[in-house]
């Protein structure tokens, strides 16, 4: 059994990553929220083929916080997953560049919003990665 603040940080972190989801889901639906993503280099609605990223992200965003659910054991499923061990450093890799690609936006506002975000989903994936059940 792991410790119940690492099942808390892997619960945090994944509601960091659906709520980024979410956010991805409202650029995929039109919303005029471009300046807080994708770089920010769009304001208001985002051209088609970046909205189409958004969906592919929100769907990327909530298996990344499956698998630091399950990483820490706090969604157990009858089978062997040590390979999520693997896959959570890679997440946790991927959310370290994001959040500094964040931190350089020339955006303002995405810089504002989103680097906070990054920032902890990142240090709670290193947390996780290094503590985590796998």
């Amino acid at each position: 059994m792991n410790p119940s603040w690492l099942q808390t940080a892997s619960v945090v972190c994944a509601v960091i990553l659906a709520a980024v989801a979410i956010f991805q889901l409202m650029l995929y639906a039109g919303m005029p929220y471009g300046e807080y993503g994708w770089g920010g280099r769009h304001a208001g609605v985002l051209p088609h083929r970046l909205r189409r990223w958004s969906l592919l992200s929100a769907f990327l965003l909530l298996a990344m916080g499956f698998v630091y659910l399950l990483h820490a054991g706090t969604v157990a499923i009858d089978s062997s997953f040590a390979w999520t061990s693997v896959l959570c450093w890679v997440i946790t890799a991927f959310l370290g560049l994001n959040m500094l690609g964040n931190l350089a936006s020339r955006s303002p506002k995405e810089k504002r919003a989103m680097t906070p975000l990054s920032g902890a989903a990142f240090i709670l994936g290193l947390l996780i990665s290094a503590y985590g059940a796998s």
